[in-house]
């Protein structure tokens, strides 16, 4: 009997020194104790052998209790593992243009008598029924094809994001190319393509055959002058009469021509807005407008520009267009000098002006075939993209200054894609 008290007062040793174990440590072991000697009903004899090995059962659960704590390792349930956010894939953005600008020999700003140089056939009052445009939101028709150059439709709005200088915008309107859109043919007759105006009236003609019943068109034809030959109608048969009208004359007033459609019409029509321009893009006649004032004005509107571009260089070479007058050169001396419009580096630049009309406006450059068939379906490609392009408006959350140029990247979720969206815009 007595040999069983070293334990107990051990046991009572242990389960009082709160130095060694924890208070819910103790408490566990003294009511397992009570409650297995309680039920045990037997007699003192058995009841105490009971308490005995209670007791050294109690003594090397402690011990191990202790021996756990002090490594100082601790039982810990694993951790639901949290939910994991996947890095953004799957998506395509529109991506910024940075072209290397080469500006044309003794440039210099210039703004003076240009409206001498603007000649149109039809009054220039300004029209009652034209509305002004709501220059706070940003309107950015977006085109979309997978990587065979097909189109891609039926996008949602929800694929789609707008970011303006790096911060997304919340979209105000979506929709799909159905609704009307007002197209200015502007089309080069100058003696660069006097041998074939005949193809350009029968390519304009197809790709207005191309258009909706419901989209308007304005024909300006540009030499030495410009001249409108029927303001934005929808009326076919007028559109068909001012084509036929456009011919050749002396002279090239691009500049006069684009700066003319962009700030002069299309700035008061509202809705949808595009110029298919033809030309080899050399000017030699402007006055008042230039190169850097074009662009500009390009980046500062709403509008989407598709230049045809239509190589006329080697016309010239060979006895035609406005290199009639060969370069001799005798005794060291140059007689009969290349002049504005007749040099390589004129076609040069004239090439970029119009890639870069058209990536400010997220337009497209297009080449023309050499035969007419080609330069019918150059005409018919730019109809049939204006069909599928989406539209996209937003509101700025930040205002910019006047003049502040605002970067736009455009993301569509999924894939793969060639996502095509003017890359900025100037505040007005």
């Amino acid at each position: 009997m007595q040999a069983g008290l070293p334990v107990d007062s051990e046991l009572r040793s242990n389960l009082t020194d709160t130095s060694r174990i924890t208070h819910r440590q103790r408490s566990f072991a003294i009511l397992r104790l009570n409650l297995l000697i309680s039920r045990s009903g037997r007699p003192a004899r058995t009841t105490m052998r009971a308490s005995r090995l209670l007791a050294a059962f109690a003594v090397c659960l402690l011990a191990f209790s202790l021996a756990f704590s002090q490594s100082g390792r601790r039982i810990k349930s694993e951790p639901t593992p949290a939910e994991v956010t996947p890095l953004e894939e799957g998506y395509s953005e529109s991506r910024p243009y940075k072209p290397v600008q080469i500006f044309p020999p003794n440039y210099k700003k210039k703004k003076d008598d240009a409206e001498k140089r603007v000649e149109t056939e039809e009054a220039l009052e300004e029209d009652p029924d034209l509305i002004k445009i709501d220059s706070s939101v940003v309107n950015i028709p977006v085109s979309i094809y997978n990587r065979d150059g097909l189109y891609v439709s039926g996008l949602r709005q929800e694929q789609f994001e707008v970011y303006e200088d790096g911060k997304k915008q919340e979209i105000a309107y979506f929709g799909i190319s159905d609704k009307p859109v007002t197209v200015v043919l502007l089309i080069d007759t100058s003696g660069s393509t006097q041998y074939k105006i005949d193809d350009i009236r029968n390519a304009a003609s197809a790709f207005v055959r191309e258009l909706n019943a419901e989209d308007t068109v304005m024909v300006i034809a540009f030499d030495d002058s410009v001249r409108v030959l029927t303001e934005p109608t929808q009326d076919r048969e007028k559109i068909y009469k001012a084509i036929r009208r456009a011919n050749f004359g002396g002279g090239t007033s691009l500049y006069s021509a684009v700066e003319f459609a962009l700030t002069k019409r299309l700035n008061r029509i509202e809705g949808r807005k595009a110029i298919v321009l033809f030309s080899d893009g050399v000017d030699t006649t402007s006055i008042g407008a230039d190169y850097g004032e074009n662009l500009r004005d390009a980046e500062e509107s709403d509008v989407v520009i598709f230049p045809i571009y239509y190589n006329t260089f080697l016309d010239g070479l060979t006895g035609g267009g406005i290199m009639k007058q060969p370069t001799i050169i005798n005794n060291g001396g140059i007689l009969n000098p290349p002049q504005r419009g007749n040099r390589p580096e004129d076609y040069t630049l004239g090439k970029q002006y119009l890639e870069t009309l058209a990536a400010y406006t997220g337009g497209r450059l297009y080449t023309a075939g050499t035969s007419r068939f080609g330069l019918q379906s150059t005409f018919e490609a730019i109809a049939e993209e204006l069909k599928r392009q989406y539209q996209i408006g937003y509101y700025p959350a930040e205002e910019g200054k006047t003049g502040q140029r605002k970067m736009i990247k455009v993301r569509v979720y999924r894939p793969n894609l060639r996502v095509r969206a003017r890359d900025s815009y100037i505040v007005d």
